[in-house]
């Protein structure tokens, strides 16, 4: 039950470790990365179709949460959030969040699901070890661990949160073991989820402070970054281009140079950070183009606006076995923005805000 700190002046930085099973169950409030996701409320989980990428379709799947309570509220005792994702490489386009989904949970301290007291440290005789247990029947796919409302004909034991999960679950085995009679609600389908694991944070710690007017150095310049110095243009660009083009063009390389080699100096200190936690603080943008300004991060549900609380970083992508020989799931950063209220949830599963940023063409 690690959770992260409200103090917006100090950003909290997330790692992948390895965890013993029963230490990522929803009882133990874990932040975690992969496998199915350890839901927090049990009633009212987002359904199918909220789930769905914009583009394909599909189910998403679960990619992260992060256990991130708000002391001076009462009914954020709880509070984690989810971030999903799509699957098919396809829906990844520059810049492009309508693969993505994010959900906000949150619970008292006195609730149906959990006890008032703290976790234990060990692992329960109760297998499940879900506290007060599941009061809403909530039965779950299980495949990818979501809201299941189909259920196996012929066993009526196996529950899907579709029929293409269905159907990937009856090729991977289930068609075997429905037909001689056994259900089981452990699947076959091993290729699905990403890989789970638990997100530990601690603070980052800052090195000292440089001469700022000194340039950063740097050993290994990406192709993209060129110094305004030497920016060169093809002839046919210099009969195109008049003078102040061509130094607004210059202009934007230096900018877009200088928050670049910002973003890698600051990640550079801790190069494993997989996430970076600043509630109401400020994300650590890797292109000075597509940056949101306020009017482009829409309002909650409830009216309130929303505050940009945490990034997952590119160096989660080591961890996801998404690498393939042409192309793969990526991005530049993902921003993470949530009600700025917190607003009660009634239990509910709110959908909150992301910003997808890609490193600049």
């Amino acid at each position: 039950m690690a959770g992260v700190t409200r103090d917006s002046s100090v950003v909290q930085l997330g790692f992948v470790e390895e965890a013993v099973e029963w230490r990522l169950r929803s009882s133990q409030f874990p932040s975690k990365v992969g496998g199915k996701p350890s839901w927090l409320s049990l009633c009212e989980l987002p359904g199918p179709e909220e789930l769905s990428c914009e583009l394909c379709g599909q189910p998403c799947v679960f990619l992260l949460q992060v256990y991130a309570p708000v002391p001076e509220k009462a009914d954020c005792f709880h509070r984690t959030v989810f971030v999903f994702c799509c699957r098919n490489v396809a829906c990844y386009s520059f810049n492009d969040r309508r693969s993505f989904k994010v959900f906000r949970s949150q619970l008292p301290r006195r609730n149906d699901f959990y006890s008032y007291d703290p976790p234990p440290d060990e692992p329960l005789d109760d297998v499940e070890g879900e506290g007060l247990g599941n009061p809403c029947g909530v039965e779950l796919c299980r495949v990818c661990g979501c809201l299941g409302p189909k259920i196996c004909s012929r066993c009526h034991v196996a529950h899907y949160c579709s029929k293409d999960h269905q159907v990937m679950d009856w090729k991977a085995g289930h068609k075997k073991s429905c037909v001689e009679g056994g259900g089981s609600k452990e699947t076959g389908v091993s290729t699905f989820l990403f890989p789970e694991n638990e997100l530990v944070v601690e603070p980052e710690e800052m090195q000292p402070a440089t001469d700022p007017e000194r340039e950063p150095e740097s050993s290994t310049e990406p192709a993209a970054q060129l110094a305004v110095d030497n920016i060169t243009v093809p002839d046919f660009a210099s009969n195109c281009l008049d003078e102040k083009e061509l130094e607004a063009m210059a202009k934007s390389e230096s900018e877009e140079d200088k928050v670049f080699q910002h973003f890698k100096q600051r990640i550079a200190i801790e190069p494993e950070q997989v996430l970076r936690y600043s509630r109401g603080g400020s994300p650590l943008w890797v292109s000075a183009k597509n940056v949101p300004q306020q009017e482009s991060i829409p309002h909650c549900i409830c009216g309130a606006e929303r505050i940009f609380e945490f990034q997952v970083m590119p160096q989660l992508l080591n961890h996801l076995n998404v690498d393939t020989l042409d192309t793969s799931i990526d991005w530049g950063t993902l921003a993470v923005y949530t009600c700025a209220e917190s607003c009660d949830t009634d239990n509910k599963y709110v959908p909150e805000f992301l910003w997808k940023q890609d490193y600049s063409h």
